[in-house]
């Protein structure tokens, strides 16, 4: 399986709103919903690749410890359950549930969300700030299976540190590698 490399939205992008249903509850939630005071993190995840698998544990600690500083955290699959039915919303709950995920984990079926945040690969992050403002994206660490790297999620944490700091994030960022998007034909 060949990695890709996430596209890197542009810093200062406005984040684009969604309306999308969170497989644990069964609620919509929009970008507003789970924005908090000092912004949002958005990550682009699924069950069934490896990269998230790696990460999947250590997404959840991170998540938890800035939520609780006011940092809200929304996880989107975007995509197609028709090839990789662990990735349809009875396989995402499952993986919740595991790991215990104290965000929303929306389906973005129609895509067209993943497409609005340019996103490429499972993981893929984007930290918004207070105004909705892309301050970082990229990677979570660098970690990735096979490598010796630990997980630790430095490069998501450093960037949510200087906001949170008031100080700026540094804008020398490492897309994120992992698989593809699964795209609908």
């Amino acid at each position: 399986m060949a990695a890709v490399e996430s596209n890197m939205m542009p810093l200062g992008t406005v984040a684009p709103d969604f309306n999308l249903t969170d497989v644990m509850s069964g609620k919509t939630f929009s970008l507003e919903d789970v924005r908090k005071e000092y912004g949002v993190v958005v990550m682009f995840i699924c069950a069934h690749c490896p990269y998230v698998k790696n990460i999947e544990e250590e997404i959840a600690v991170v998540a938890r410890q800035y939520m609780d500083l006011k940092v809200g955290f929304v996880a989107i699959c975007s995509n197609d359950p028709t090839d990789y039915p662990e990735d349809a919303p009875d396989g995402l709950r499952a993986q919740a549930e595991e790991f215990e995920f104290d965000f929303p984990y929306l389906v973005d079926e129609t895509q067209e969300v993943a497409k609005a945040y340019q996103a490429a690969c499972t993981p893929d992050f984007f930290l918004f700030d207070e105004d909705l403002k892309c301050i970082y994206r990229g990677r979570f660490d660098a970690s990735t299976p096979g490598n010796p790297e630990p997980v630790t999620g430095d490069d998501l944490v450093n960037a949510l540190e200087a906001h949170l700091e008031d100080e700026p994030v540094i804008e020398d960022q490492k897309p994120s590698i992992g698989c593809s998007i699964k795209w609908k034909n």
